[in-house]
């Protein structure tokens, strides 16, 4: 998730995705692993779960981009992806066909990474989550504006924070942000399509339901233009 890139030296292609598959896998083996072991452990206290879940995550989260940041910018999210090639970050996203790359080895690292915590686990490693978070249910009846909200709020905030942090301080800044999100959004802060469709094959605590899950990339979808956007007005002009 580093918005800026080390100029000396850029690793090969190969390498790039090799660490955004490795880091988004590992990430949402971090997210789906601590929502099944804090389930397990916190006698069915959802608050104490969410908790363990969210320390996980940040921690996972904040070691990952300190380790893969300089080999890919370790965005291990579409989204993030997208607005790094729109911006014109050559250090890591040179073309749209290397945007494509990212994409597809993120979502495939998701997938890895939810059928790994399964296995850890004990548990059937082809799943689909039942976790109803918002949209039309069987009767034809919307529910969770909120949710989707929640969603465009988090991957808002967490664009702005990825393209306005201090250079070496981007880590840090985007753990510490997702740790609060898990708790001031309604979502609990996917803010990350690759996410969604990791935790949709998981029917675990961190798991979201196939019919939930448009919804909240569309959502994640507007946050990140609204982010991007804010963030170019309060860019510095030169005078």
């Amino acid at each position: 998730m580093s918005a800026n890139a080390p100029q000396s030296h850029v690793p090969s292609l190969p390498q790039q995705l090799l660490a955004e598959f490795a880091g988004t896998a590992t990430l949402l083996c971090a997210v789906i692993g601590s929502g099944i072991m804090a389930e397990r452990l916190s006698g069915g206290n959802n608050g104490v779960a969410l908790v363990a879940n969210t320390l996980a995550t940040v921690f996972a989260l904040y070691v990952l981009i300190e380790t893969l940041g300089p080999i890919s910018g370790a965005h291990f999210n579409p989204l993030v992806t997208l607005v790094m090639w729109s911006k014109g970050n050559p250090a890591f996203v040179k073309s749209a066909r290397v945007a494509i790359l990212f994409i597809a080895f993120q979502l495939l690292g998701a997938v890895t990474g939810a059928w790994t915590a399964h296995l850890m686990f004990d548990l059937p490693i082809l799943q689909f989550s039942v976790h109803w978070r918002g949209g039309f249910d069987a009767a034809g009846t919307f529910t969770g504006w909120g949710q989707w909200v929640a969603e465009a709020v988090a991957t808002g905030g967490l664009i702005f924070v990825i393209l306005k942090s201090p250079p070496g301080k981007v880590s840090a800044l985007v753990a510490c942000y997702i740790g609060a999100a898990y708790w001031f959004t309604a979502s609990t802060s996917f803010a990350n399509p690759a996410a969604v469709m990791g935790r949709m094959m998981s029917d675990s605590f961190a798991g979201i339901a196939p019919a939930s899950a448009l919804g909240f990339v569309l959502a994640q979808c507007v946050g990140a233009v609204v982010g991007t956007t804010v963030a170019g007005w309060l860019q510095p002009t030169e005078k």
